[in-house]
């Protein structure tokens, strides 16, 4: 996706997660992630944007931990929020398009590495917010999502921090019913590699929608949600294993 693409989901995205936040309530359960209530969502994220957006304004070349949210609650927890939103919106529309900064994958440039991140790191937990209306998640564009699983395998579970291994070689694949994209990981005792084709066969392949795919993944949806082919045992390996 190019990035101002990217940068427009981000927008829609941060807001619906602050709507979502003051409709639920910010001391709602999350049942996308159990330990959490909505107002650990807003402060994760929070903290994330202005951690995102001080790499793109000052230019860091090296990794800085993020700058904890200053213990506020309730509306100022949102009002908060939108303001980091907001200022990680605009760094990332007036940045020069050769900005360097510190990148944690493989990317274009810095600037679209960051718009990439933020814009998937702000979709999913925007779909945690709402999961704290009881309802089931709001629409991802199958074209987004699909960037989303692309950047998933191929970018988190292709750094040494993945504990998707496994002793006995195995393959899985993942095939969208919408966007016709197919990838096809290789898990082994190394870093799993990722490709984006059928060829060969697969031990295990996970089938659906872009969004189904995209959200199951990343465990915001169960693995039943799709249709699974193979030996299940590969796909649970994959739910136990995956998170990044």
């Amino acid at each position: 996706m190019k990035t101002a693409e990217l940068i427009t989901s981000l927008v829609q995205d941060g807001r619906s997660l602050a709507t979502a936040a003051r409709t639920a309530g910010l001391e709602a359960p999350v049942p996308t992630c159990p330990d959490w209530q909505v107002r650990d969502v807003l402060r994760h994220t929070g903290e994330v944007h202005r951690w995102a957006t001080a790499f793109l304004v000052e230019q860091h070349t090296a990794f800085r931990a993020p700058v904890r949210e200053p213990g506020l609650d309730g509306d100022d927890l949102v009002v908060w929020f939108l303001e980091g939103h907001e200022a990680l919106v605009d760094a990332l529309a007036t940045a020069p398009q050769e900005v360097v900064c510190w990148t944690f994958m493989p990317a274009p440039s810095p600037l679209a590495f960051w718009a990439r991140r933020q814009a998937h790191e702000t979709a999913i937990h925007r779909v945690d917010a709402e999961s704290a209306l009881g309802g089931g998640p709001g629409p991802v564009s199958a074209v987004f999502a699909a960037d989303g699983v692309d950047e998933l395998l191929t970018g988190f579970h292709a750094r040494p921090k993945s504990r998707v291994r496994s002793e006995a070689p195995l393959r899985l694949r993942v095939r969208t019913t919408d966007t016709e994209d197919v990838w096809t990981m290789q898990i082994s005792t190394d870093v799993p590699h990722t490709v984006r084709d059928a060829k060969g066969g697969a031990d295990c392949e996970l089938v659906g929608t872009a969004q189904q795919l995209y959200l199951s993944l990343w465990n915001r949806l169960p693995l039943s949600t799709l249709t699974l082919k193979g030996d299940p045992e590969v796909a649970q390996l994959w739910r136990e294993r995956s998170a990044v």
